[in-house]
């Protein structure tokens, strides 16, 4: 068992604490295929919605509006620069709030199952479904 103080000591003061025990995990306890596997199935989860949009950004029946409108969100959202800067309270972060909103918006309105099913076999060719 390794004893640890709960919190760091300055080397000049004393620490007169709680003390924790935990264990170590060596290396060869953990299994890397479990490791892997929960990376690949919350990748595939965080990855839904990226699909979905780019392939409804990449269909020819979405309206060039709705399509235009998506492009200028996320190259605002991704832009370091901003109308606003973030670091102002509050009022930094509405620009991005209503740039994320529009976005939202036009994705929920506009995807339909066909597109639903090209995103996930996307998906498939990305995260490899586990065995």
């Amino acid at each position: 068992m390794l004893q640890m103080p709960f919190f760091p000591t300055n080397t000049s003061e004393s620490f007169d604490g709680p003390v924790i025990e935990a264990d170590v995990l060596e290396r060869d306890v953990i299994d890397e295929g479990v490791f892997k596997n929960l990376l690949r199935r919350g990748g595939r989860q965080l990855a839904i919605p990226a699909a979905e949009g780019l392939e409804l950004l990449l269909d020819h029946q979405t309206p060039v509006q709705v399509r235009l409108t998506m492009l200028a969100a996320l190259t605002y959202l991704l832009f370091p620069a901003d109308l606003i800067p973030d670091f102002l309270p509050v009022a930094g972060l509405s620009d991005d709030l209503a740039a994320l909103t529009a976005l939202l918006g036009l994705w929920s309105h506009h995807v339909n199952p066909e597109i639903r099913s090209r995103a996930q076999r996307r998906l498939d060719l990305w995260f490899p479904p586990s065995r």
